[in-house]
């Protein structure tokens, strides 16, 4: 692995590391109009909310660490008229509350979806997830195959911590986890803002979502950005891939001003979703970890494919 002050243009998924090894920088998404959430009918949770909008097929979107489900509501606002949306807010992100101390935060997320999918018999939504979010759909669509009809990652990767090398396994990713998730815990206030305002310009290239990831991430519980980034740098879904038959489209991002060089991106996503049978990788250029706020228009037209397939 290359030193993390030597990555002048880092990939837009370093963030993961580089970010929270250095307490300065987390997740975040696009600043919009914010709208009441309502919490799906006879569906409670310390794990998550979700509020529902509009009618028709059913899409499931769940947000990436420390971010708001805001992040998706230009998403929702445009697909409301054709489909059920369920956005999906994470307990312990933007204000979330959160109850767990230091336990586990992405396997209950996964339990607390299967449980939703099937209080709510939507039978096998399509899931769209960003970053973290992609990662809980692939173990959703591994653990149970009927409760994803289909699945977009966006900017995510089967194993976060295979950015420190091919060789990384979750085994040598550990001792890092525990130090990205003290660095969380114990970096005073002051700087924890201070440090993600001057990373923040590496995840998106629109202001406005420069400004929302710091503001959801001040907002978030510590304790649940900890647990989640422990639970987040030693998951290796790789093992289930080839076992999949989950439909899968995998967005990733590249720009040469900034971001991830393409060759880069191109040689990371292949290599990862190598043995996941069917995959269809898709590289959206000129956008850096946040897809769908840099290249909107590009992201709906590609969302758009996904959902009529």
């Amino acid at each position: 692995m290359r030193p993390l002050n030597s990555c002048a243009k880092r990939p837009p998924m370093w963030l993961i590391i580089f970010a929270v090894l250095t307490a300065c920088g987390v997740f975040g998404g696009v600043a919009r109009a914010e709208a009441p959430a309502v919490a799906a009918p006879a569906f409670a949770s310390d794990r998550l909310s979700v509020e529902v909008v509009g009618q028709g097929p059913d899409v499931i979107l769940i947000p990436g660490f420390g971010s708001s489900r805001e992040v998706w509501r230009a998403t929702a606002d445009r697909l409301r008229a054709t489909h059920r949306v369920h956005l999906v807010q994470l307990a312990g992100f933007a204000g979330e509350p959160w109850t767990h101390g230091d336990g586990a935060f992405v396997q209950p997320v996964v339990d607390e979806l299967h449980r939703y999918i099937a209080e709510n018999h939507l039978g096998s939504p399509a899931v769209v997830g960003h970053s973290m979010g992609a990662l809980v759909g692939l173990m959703l669509a591994q653990q149970h195959p009927a409760d994803v009809g289909k699945l977009m990652s966006v900017d995510s990767l089967p194993f976060f911590s295979a950015l420190y090398g091919p060789t990384a396994t979750a085994e040598t990713a550990a001792p890092f986890a525990e130090q990205a998730a003290a660095g969380i815990l114990n970096t005073p206030d002051e700087a924890f803002r201070t440090g993600q305002a001057r990373t923040a310009e590496g995840y998106s290239r629109d202001p406005a979502t420069r400004v929302a990831m710091i503001e959801w991430t001040i907002a978030s519980d510590r304790r649940a950005m900890a647990s989640a980034i422990k639970d987040v740098m030693t998951t290796d879904t790789r093992p289930g891939l080839p076992a999949m038959t989950t439909p899968v489209t995998a967005l990733y991002a590249a720009d040469a001003n900034g971001g991830a060089p393409a060759a880069m991106a191109d040689a990371m996503w292949t290599r990862e979703y190598a043995t996941l049978p069917g995959v269809t990788l898709i590289r959206v250029d000129d956008s850096r970890h946040f897809i769908m706020a840099d290249q909107p228009t590009r992201f709906a037209e590609l969302l758009d494919a996904f959902l009529a397939e």
